[in-house]
C-alpha cells in the first residue's frame, strides 16, 4: 500500500458531501469497548425504508462514494437479515470496501467492518499491528457489538453470519473460520518465496510471535469470502482442509509484483474442501481492482504526486472497474445464495 492512498481515505468522512437523492441504504458507526485496550470503530450498512437526505461517504478527488442515509431506521419488512462481517487490507480502513458493503445492504444485508488498530491508517501503532492474531477477535467483537445493539440487534439473523476479507483481510477471515498459522511454515515458504508481500512485513505484522500458531477461529461464521489475499502460505494444509463452512476463494489474476494469484488465493483453494469451496480468478483483475471507483482524472493526480502511485486505479484489460465490480458482487450474492446465507 501507498502513502497517498492512506492519506486518501483519512480525508473520505472529513468533508460529506450532501445532497437530496434518496437511498434505501443506511449508515451508522458505534465505538466498541471505549475503555478497552483495542477499541474498535465499526461501520454498518443496511437496508432501510427511510427517505431522507442522504451523505456521500468515501467520496474525494480520487475515488467515488456511496450515497447512505445516516442513522437511519433499519427497513421493516418482518423478517431478519444476515449479518456480513468485513475485514479491510494492511494500512486500509472499513472504508476500502465500502462500495461492496453499500451493494450487499442494498440486496437485504446488514453489513458491519471495524478498524482494525494497528493495521489501519487511523492507527498504526506497532505494539497492536505485532498482535495480528487479534485481528479475527476484531470481527468476533463486531458480531458481540451488533449482538447488543439497541436498534440493529433486533433486525439480525445470528444462525446466518458469514466473513469477507480483502489482502490481510482474506487472512483474517480464513482464520476466523478454522485455519490455523504456523510461524515456522510461514518462515520455511519465506526462504523459498521471498518476493511475496507477505514475506516482507515480518517485523511490522509480528509473523514470528509464537501467539499468531493459537486458534483464532468463531463457530458462529457460516461461510467466507476471500479477495486477492495475502499471508495465507501460513496456514497449515490440515488446518484448511478441516474446515467445514463453505468458502469462495476470489484472486486477481493480474499480480502486481508480490501477491502472486497462484501463490496466495490458489493455496487455499489447494486444500480447502473441494465440495465446499468455490475459487475463482478474475482475468483482468489486479490487487486494487478491489478497491472504489476511481474518477476520471484520477491516474494523473496519482502519478503528480509519485511516480507508480496510479497503480491503484488501473486494471488489467479492457473493462471497467465498474464492470469488474458488478462481476464480484454477482458471485458473492450468487455464493450467500447457496449457502442459504440471503
Amino acid at each position: 500500500m501507498t502513502k497517498l492512498y492512506f492519506l486518501l481515505y483519512s480525508l473520505i468522512l472529513s468533508f460529506p458531501f450532501f445532497n437530496y437523492a434518496y437511498s434505501n441504504v443506511g449508515f451508522k458507526e458505534i465505538y466498541y469497548n471505549k475503555e478497552d485496550s483495542r477499541p474498535l470503530n465499526i461501520a454498518i450498512w443496511y437496508p432501510t425504508n427511510d427517505q431522507q437526505i442522504a451523505v456521500t461517504i468515501g467520496d474525494n478527488a480520487i475515488f467515488y462514494g456511496s450515497k447512505v442515509i445516516p442513522d437511519a431506521a433499519p427497513i421493516s419488512n418482518y423478517r431478519k437479515h444476515p449479518l456480513i462481517v468485513i475485514s479491510h487490507g494492511y494500512g486500509g480502513s472499513w472504508q476500502s470496501l465500502n462500495w461492496l458493503a453499500y451493494e450487499l445492504a442494498d440486496r437485504g444485508y446488514i453489513v458491519a467492518a471495524p478498524n482494525h488498530p494497528g493495521t489501519t491508517y487511523f492507527n498504526k501503532d506497532i505494539t497492536q499491528s505485532t498482535k495480528l492474531w487479534l485481528r479475527p477477535q476484531d470481527l468476533s467483537k463486531t458480531i458481540d457489538a451488533l449482538q447488543i445493539d439497541e436498534i440493529l440487534a433486533n433486525y439480525i439473523d445470528m444462525n446466518k453470519i458469514s466473513s469477507i476479507g480483502h489482502s490481510l483481510g482474506g487472512w483474517t477471515v480464513a482464520a476466523l473460520a478454522g485455519a490455523r498459522f504456523d510461524t515456522n511454515l510461514f518462515k520455511q515458504d519465506c526462504t523459498i518465496h521471498s518476493h511475496l508481500k507477505a514475506c516482507q512485513l515480518v517485523n511490522e505484522l509480528g509473523l514470528d510471535n509464537p501467539q499468531l500458531n493459537k486458534n483464532m477461529s468463531d463457530p458462529r461464521i457460516k461461510s467466507f469470502i476471500s479477495l486477492d489475499a495475502g499471508l495465507v502460505r501460513g496456514f497449515t494444509a490440515d488446518s484448511l482442509k478441516n474446515i467445514t463452512v463453505p468458502s469462495l476463494i476470489i484472486g486477481a489474476g493480474i499480480d502486481v509484483g508480490d501477491t502472486n494469484v497462484e501463490l496466495e488465493s490458489g493455496y487455499l483453494q489447494q486444500f480447502l474442501s473441494k465440495s465446499l469451496s468455490t475459487y475463482i480468478v478474475i482475468p483482468d483483475a489486479m490487487h486494487f481492482s478491489f478497491m472504489q471507483i476511481c474518477k476520471s482524472g484520477a491516474i494523473d493526480i496519482l502519478e503528480q504526486d509519485a511516480k507508480g502511485e496510479a497503480i491503484i486505479c488501473k486494471d488489467g484489460g479492457n473493462r471497467t472497474r465498474t464492470e469488474i465490480h458488478r462481476e464480484i458482487t454477482d458471485q458473492i450474492i450468487d455464493f450467500l445464495a447457496k449457502a442459504n446465507l440471503n
